[in-house]
């Protein structure tokens, strides 16, 4: 018995869906803004965090930024409250990513 048996028997009444989803692998065009972006770093529990804050875009967008610079970098980091949280001291790198994507960086602190 073949795993379409199963799933029959499992499921009498189901309809297979004959329709393709079309997945567009296309990189999604980023918001540029004319103010730039604020990169600055904290310590926070007493461990280095840089914050990248002041996007105008949507959250959706920001979001996607957010997941680009993490898998860019391979740390962890997230999303909260319009800002993007990354873990470590990697505020020159970050800067220089984001001039790189046509964003204005402005280096706060230290």
């Amino acid at each position: 018995m073949d795993l379409q048996d199963q799933l029959k028997n499992l499921f009498p009444d189901h309809e297979p869906s004959t329709e393709i989803e079309e997945v567009s692998n296309e990189p999604k065009e980023l918001y540029i803004q004319k103010e730039p972006m604020i990169c600055k770093f904290e310590k926070r529990k007493g461990k280095p965090t840089t914050i990248i804050a002041g996007y105008e875009g949507a959250d959706e967008d920001f979001k996607i930024l957010a997941k680009e610079i993490k898998n860019k970098l391979a740390v962890g980091g997230s999303f909260k409250d319009g800002e993007i949280i990354i873990q470590g001291n990697y505020r020159d790198t970050i800067m220089k990513y984001l001039q790189e994507k046509g964003f204005k960086t402005k280096r706060v602190g230290g």
